[in-house]
Parts: structure tokens; C-alpha cells; sequence
């Protein structure tokens, strides 16, 4: 069933884009042609469904599930694109994704915000330019305008998602590493050997070491006494004992993981 899935998956989703793109750029579609590659994507929805119950009856969970039916690198990049569409909803609301009481936050946009801008001001001028230049050809330009203003709202999405997203020290337990929509390292307190304020603008990739840039630096060195799972963007997994982040304040984190580390442990029957 996985296999005849895949099949027709692979077929629908290439003829699925070539005719939006078609209609969008308003070519005539044989009548045909629109009912075989709905049928195509029909077929190919109805099958999804079937795998992913059987694959929920054998006791995979949803999101285990969810990946028998569509590969995970898939799944992450969509939920990456439908995360950054949210973080501008966020970030036009003014409100930040995991705050609530007990939770610290610490920014990490500051110094990229720029640059981010800047990007976006480019490609405004560019689908400006792009139009201007297609205006000949109507059926082209409408296809580009669309890529063009998703490319402004996906630049946008990027600061938006850093902005809203930011470093939390949940509970005095845990330490929230976060990088837009597609990194949230999650680091036990405890096992923490070391912190410190270290800026870094130039960083090389070694085994066991995550850098989570902003702007092109790091200003804090996580030293870890037990190694944690770091999950890339497309679901890649490993080990990683040594996390360098940047925060806008990295002496305000610092104070605030080292008087939470340092705090004394409550006594036995003490209610918390």
C-alpha cells in the first residue's frame, strides 16, 4: 500500500503544481487532462488515508503516523512555511510563542533585524522591476508576482519567527534554544556543566556542536555534561555537547541560568 501510495504521490503533486501554475497564468487546460490529474490527486488523498489508519491501528503515534503517509522532511518543510505565516500573525499581534507564568524570555533578534529588512527591501524592489519588465506578457508576470510577494512574506517570516520566538527558561528546569521555526533545542538545567559569555563571529562545523547564529554570531557557550538530540530542519537527529546561541542580552540570561543553577534545592516535604 506504502509503495502504490508513494507511486501516485509522486505523480499527483508534480502534475497538481504544473496546473495551478497553468490556470494561474491563464492557459487553457483540456478538459481531459484537469479531470485525469484530479482524479490523480484524489486517488492519492484517499490512499494517504487508508495508510495512515492502518498505521494508527498498529500503534504508531498521530505524528509517526503522519510520516507513513508522508515522508517527515515533507512534513517538517510544510510545517516550517505554515509556522512562518503565523510568527507575522504574532508578530503583528505583538505576542511571543511559549510565554506564560514561570517562563523567562530573552530575545535573540535584535542584531539580524537589519539585515532581515534590508532582504526584504530587495525583493520589493525586485518584484517591482520583475513586473515592470514582464508587463508584455501578462500570463508570466501574474506566476512571478505571486513567487516575487512570497518571497518578501518569507524574508518577513524569518525575522518575524526569531522575534516571536525567543530563548525561555522555563520553570527553573529547562533552557529553550530557539532559532526561528525550525530549531527548538530543549537543555535540562542540569545538564549544564558550563556557561559563559563567548562572542563569536566566524564559526566552523565540528562533531558534536550546534551553532545557532544570529546575524552571523554567537555570544553564549553551553558546555553540556551529558549530550542532548538536536533535530535539524528536515528531521536529521544528533548529539551535540556544546551549543553556541546569541541572546540580545547574554548577561541577563547568564544571571538568570546561573541563579537558577546555583539556587538551593528545597527541602524533603517542602511543597513547591
Amino acid at each position: 500500500m506504502r509503495r502504490v501510495l508513494k507511486a501516485v504521490g509522486y505523480a499527483a503533486l508534480p502534475a497538481e503544481v504544473l496546473l495551478v501554475v497553468c490556470l494561474a497564468a491563464g492557459l487553457a487546460v483540456p478538459a481531459p487532462l484537469l479531470y485525469a490529474v484530479e482524479l490523480l490527486a484524489v486517488t492519492a488523498v484517499l490512499l494517504g488515508v487508508l495508510v495512515y489508519r492502518r498505521a494508527r491501528s498498529a500503534g504508531l503515534p498521530p505524528v509517526r503516523a503522519l510520516y507513513e503517509v508522508v515522508p517527515e522532511p515533507v512534513v517538517r518543510l510544510v510545517r516550517h512555511e505554515l509556522g512562518l505565516l503565523v510568527s507575522l500573525v504574532r508578530w503583528a499581534g505583538r505576542r511571543r510563542h511559549g510565554i506564560r507564568d514561570g517562563v523567562e524570555a530573552f530575545g535573540h533578534a535584535r542584531d539580524q533585524a537589519a539585515i532581515m529588512y534590508g532582504f526584504a527591501f530587495v525583493c520589493a524592489v525586485e518584484t517591482v522591476g520583475v513586473h515592470l519588465l514582464l508587463r508584455d506578457a501578462p500570463a508570466i508576470a501574474r506566476v512571478m508576482l505571486v513567487l516575487d510577494v512570497y518571497s518578501v512574506l518569507f524574508v518577513l517570516g524569518l525575522h518575524a519567527a526569531s522575534v516571536t520566538r525567543p530563548h525561555l527558561l522555563e520553570d527553573g528546569r529547562v533552557l529553550r534554544l530557539r532559532q526561528g521555526c525550525h530549531t527548538d533545542l530543549a537543555v535540562p538545567l542540569d545538564a549544564i556543566a558550563s556557561v559563559r559569555h563567548a562572542p563569536l563571529f566566524t564559526h566552523e562545523k565540528a562533531e558534536g556542536e550546534l551553532n545557532l547564529q544570529v546575524g552571523g554570531q554567537t555570544s553564549v557557550t553551553l558546555e553540556l555534561a551529558s549530550p542532548v538530540e538536536a533535530v535539524g530542519l528536515l528531521g536529521k537527529r544528533r548529539e551535540v555537547r556544546t551549543v553556541r546561541f546569541h541572546a540580545d542580552d547574554p548577561k541577563a540570561l547568564l544571571d538568570a541560568v546561573r541563579r537558577v543553577r546555583t539556587a538551593p534545592s528545597p527541602a524533603p516535604g517542602t511543597p513547591v
